[in-house]
């Protein structure tokens, strides 16, 4: 998606500044860009209406909650056609332990990421959901052994 022109520098700076802190406040904004606090209200407020700003969450510690393992897996269509795609498709945006899926080029179809708690979830995970739907032909699973960096915010 191209970049909208009517975004100025105050708009970009404002986006930066709630990628590393969503819970600024208006006042605090205000005294970080040199806006008053009301047109950092009215300048935010379009900013999620356009749908450049999304929705606000929490950052949570994956280790603390028990499911610190990434895995990194990649999925091959039994079948190339719109429905086996859907029927994936489907499959994937109901797993909550899946937090990324891509459609791919090349050899692969998808890629998935997936957080797990453990070897034997990410085992009854291939298993028992991936290998047995329908859509699916071949799984192949990789561990994430370090996160050397890992990212949410855009680069504006």
């Amino acid at each position: 998606m191209a970049v909208s022109v009517h975004l100025d520098a105050f708009d970009r700076k404002l986006l930066r500044l709630l990628q590393e802190d969503g819970r600024l406040t208006n006042n605090e904004l205000s005294q970080k860009i040199n806006l008053s606090a009301s047109q950092c209200s009215r300048r935010r407020s379009r900013l999620e209406q356009d749908g450049y700003i999304r929705g606000y969450r929490a950052d949570l510690d994956r280790e603390k909650l028990g499911i610190g393992i990434v895995n990194l897996i990649t999925v091959t269509l039994a079948t190339h056609n719109r429905d086996n795609a859907q029927r994936f498709a489907r499959l994937i945006g109901g797993l909550p332990e899946v937090l990324e899926a891509y459609s791919l080029t090349g050899e692969m179809d998808y890629i998935i990421k997936v957080v797990t708690p453990d070897l034997r979830s990410l085992s009854a995970f291939v298993s028992d959901v991936l290998l047995p739907h329908e859509s699916v032909q071949h799984v192949k699973t990789a561990i994430v052994l370090d996160t050397l960096k890992e990212s949410g915010a855009l680069p504006i």
